[in-house]
């Protein structure tokens, strides 16, 4: 029995290890492969017809203003003010009638100054994968700036480049760093999650209708 035990704790011990192991190496690869292609300098990124916005709640679970939410609205309205992007697509949750992100990004996306009508909105961008793929089999944008922060926006490029699509990042003032810790520790497990999707060719929970973006 004890010696039974004893192979029992070494098994988990080394699923541990490798699973420690699995995570450093996704976070590598990613934050290596995706370096060249994001930035929080708007000089440096190339003209695009289109923005992806990722989603985000706009209030925290105590109810106090989401930073990271408001912070990409400034990014957005940013970029397209500069010129670098005609058009922007807001996507995110809409899985509840009463929880809508990319509704609540339009509208401030509008008070800042973005026109209405240069806003396409995807209500079915559930997670990073699903906005990255969908603003191409749905919006037919094989080339476009993601924005979101930086930690995001690293796994999001990455996630469209190996699937195809030329894109690239512009970088939302971050969080600092206690408000940010526990979404930090997420991304790391995000990051591994990607690859585990690549094994099993997850693809977006939702397809839908082509949406045309002039």
């Amino acid at each position: 029995m004890k010696k039974f035990i004893k192979n029992i704790i070494k098994i988990f011990l080394l699923l541990f290890v490798a699973g420690i192991i699995f995570i450093i190496w996704s976070n590598f690869t990613i934050n290596n492969q995706s370096e060249d292609y994001i930035t929080s300098n708007i000089s440096t990124l190339p003209n695009k017809k289109t923005g992806l916005l990722l989603g985000t709640s706009k209030t925290l679970s105590n109810g106090n203003p989401n930073a990271y939410f408001f912070n990409r609205i400034v990014a957005a309205a940013e970029l397209y003010k500069s010129g670098k992007i005609q058009t922007i697509i807001v996507s995110g949750d809409n899985s509840k009638k009463d929880y809508n992100e990319p509704e609540e990004m339009k509208n401030k996306l509008v008070k800042a100054g973005v026109p209405a009508d240069k806003i396409f909105e995807d209500f079915a961008g559930f997670r990073t994968l699903d906005s990255v793929l969908r603003a191409k089999e749905i919006f037919g944008q094989n080339s476009y700036i993601i924005i979101s922060q930086k930690f995001h926006n690293e796994r999001a490029v990455y996630l469209a480049r190996k699937n195809n699509i030329e894109a690239w990042g512009y970088n939302a003032s971050d969080v600092n760093k206690y408000t940010g810790l526990k979404t930090n520790a997420r991304e790391k497990l995000a990051r591994a999650k990607v690859f585990w999707d690549f094994m099993f060719g997850v693809e977006p929970k939702f397809g839908g209708e082509k949406i045309l973006i002039p």
